[in-house]
């Protein structure tokens, strides 16, 4: 039986980070559906569509495919989506204590619906400062976001 875990996130943009958690969550199940989520609650920069596109473009070029599907998912509960692939897992980067206090009580009820489970997995040291927020803002002043993003994603905010 093969396990199946979802990686869920608004990845606006994705992260040096992000593609740590998946990668190294590539290494504890079969099959990782990396899935673009709506955020009701926070304003995107880029539309879902081109978020899917730079996400599938960082994962070829760090090589982390295969066993890795990027999906989009916008109406409905995330464990609808779950279900649906047969994942048994949530797997969530954690940067700090706010992030544990965002993601539990989520955790506990996608638990309580659905039977999957969260993994909180910490961050690299060299990528736990970094957020999509925090690079959105600082690609908006005209500063180098390349420490902190794939280099799709560098060149996407420099042209757009």
């Amino acid at each position: 039986m093969s396990t199946v875990a979802v990686v869920p996130g608004s990845f606006d943009p994705v992260t040096l980070g992000h593609l740590d958690v998946i990668g190294r969550a590539a290494l504890l199940f079969d099959e990782i559906h990396v899935l673009v989520v709506h955020n009701p609650d926070k304003s995107a920069l880029m539309p879902i569509s081109s978020r899917v596109h730079l996400l599938e473009q960082a994962i070829l070029e760090e090589g982390l495919t295969g066993k890795i599907v990027v999906s989009s998912w916008s109406v409905g509960l995330l464990v609808d989506y779950c279900v649906d692939v047969g994942a048994k897992a949530l797997v969530k980067g954690i940067r700090s204590q706010v992030d544990v206090a965002y993601e539990t009580p989520m955790a506990i009820v996608n638990r309580n619906l659905a039977g999957v489970e969260t993994i909180f997995m910490l961050p690299d040291p060299a990528h736990a400062h970094v957020s999509s927020s925090l690079v959105r803002q600082v690609a908006a002043l005209g500063g180098d976001v390349s420490p902190y993003v794939p280099r799709v994603v560098a060149e996407f905010l420099e042209i757009n």
